[in-house]
């Protein structure tokens, strides 16, 4: 047998992490701070992609799926209202119906209750471990813990998420409602087009979630970890009488060594990765826009979730970032610029302090489940496979978390 072939025989596994964002790099780190010998392979820059240009919060108390009951009433006039917080484009329909159906199948009272349970456990502890993970890696600064202010029109607009705050207040999550003196107090150049305000005041944000993956990928390779730049295009299993492993398949034919393990965490791009193997996810990309003024970080102090129109505004390193909206649309279709420009139209509208200038803009990929849990753990039927796949918009929140589960599971592994 040719001893090419064979997988790692040492102590410690041999691990290959598909995917160099929050999500991949956490598992890289934790899994080469417990041994592991790690090579993570991305096909661009670490952290390019959906970890780029997120709005960088923490949310514990997101627990509440986007698949609601409440959500279905308005989805069909949303998904073709060109200017709505979710959009679809009509000649994408077809190929998006089967992840649509799921997703309305997923707003059942019964399955909702099953997603949060699932997401609270998920994200629980999920400030402390960025805490502690930016001191290890020496950037604590990146770290803002100054909670989260959702805005209301009014009473009536907080009314329509009624089940959603219930649903964090049923889960432990305390959090203040404020009048229009209370929004001002925090933050001033909010204008008087809201009125009602929600503070989540133990929330906190990365505001820097490119500088923070590159900060956790350098650490990784401080600890031994490789960093491979190739794009992976599909999966081989090893079989020898030494164990059984896995081979990646490079784009232009090129094999890899043999790994005990392989984790998937390529984001919305997991599913033609996975599909060939008979691993069948319901995975769609949902499709987020940000513009970021540069130089105008101070134009508010914290997280602002401007809630009915579901935009997050943040206070980056680089400047004020403003994103959102969810586009239903697929990996290939150019970015549609009319998403972005609507973001700014809004920020314009509702704070004072903006430059003049036009702020740069930027489309990214969210990996989403219909029911808004992603799948953490082993593929089964795939022994040495594991996937951290389908994160959302909380794969900043859920990344730290779902390296520790990664991570023990391999090592109990290796362990039997």
């Amino acid at each position: 047998m040719d001893p090419s072939l064979q997988p790692n025989a040492s102590s410690q596994p041999s691990v290959a992490i598909i995917g160099a964002g929050i999500v991949g790099a956490s598992i890289a780190y934790q899994l080469a701070k417990r041994g592991a010998t790690v090579t993570l392979i991305e096909r661009d820059q670490p952290g390019q992609a959906c970890s780029f240009g997120n709005s960088g919060a923490i949310s514990e108390g997101s627990v509440a799926p986007l698949a609601m009951p409440g959500v279905l009433a308005s989805l069909p006039g949303m998904l073709l209202d060109q200017n709505s917080p979710l959009y679809l484009p009509l000649s994408y329909l077809p190929r998006a119906l089967p992840w649509l159906t799921r997703f309305v199948l997923s707003a059942t009272p019964q399955r909702v209750e099953r997603s949060a349970r699932q997401l609270h456990a998920l994200h629980a502890h999920a400030i402390e471990r960025h805490a502690e993970l930016t001191r290890e890696i020496g950037v604590p600064e990146l770290l803002l813990r100054r909670g989260h202010l959702h805005l209301y029109p009014d009473a009536q607009a907080l009314q329509k998420d009624a089940a959603g705050w219930r649903m964090r207040k049923e889960y432990g999550f305390a959090f203040d409602t404020l009048d229009r003196d209370g929004i001002v107090a925090l933050e001033p150049n909010v204008n008087e087009r809201y009125r009602v305000g929600v503070y989540l005041r133990d929330h906190a944000t990365i505001v820097s979630p490119l500088r923070y993956v590159q900060a956790i990928v350098r650490a990784f390779q401080a600890r031994g970890g490789v960093l491979r730049q190739a794009d992976v295009a599909g999966l081989e299993r090893v079989n020898t009488n030494g164990g059984q492993g896995w081979r990646l398949r490079e784009t232009g034919g090129a094999v890899s060594e043999p790994f005990d393990h392989v984790v998937v965490a390529a984001g919305a791009w997991s599913r033609k990765l996975l599909s060939p193997l008979g691993i069948d996810i319901a995975l769609e990309s949902q499709r987020g826009y940000h513009v970021q003024f540069r130089d105008a970080a101070a134009v508010v102090s914290r997280t602002v979730v401007l809630a009915d129109r579901k935009v997050f505004v943040t206070p980056m390193e680089e400047g004020l970032r403003v994103g959102g909206t969810v586009e239903i649309a697929g990996l290939a279709r150019a970015p549609d610029m009319r998403r972005a420009a609507m973001l700014e139209r809004i920020a314009r509208e509702t704070f004072a302090g903006l430059p003049d200038a036009a702020p740069s803009r930027w489309m990214g990929h969210r990996p989403c489940m219909p029911d808004s849990v992603p799948m953490v753990g082993p593929a089964a039927g795939h022994p040495a496979l594991w996937l951290a796949v389908g994160h959302g918009h909380l794969g900043l929140t859920d990344s730290v978390n779902t390296a520790h589960h990664i991570a023990d599971g391999i090592v109990a592994a290796k362990a039997a």
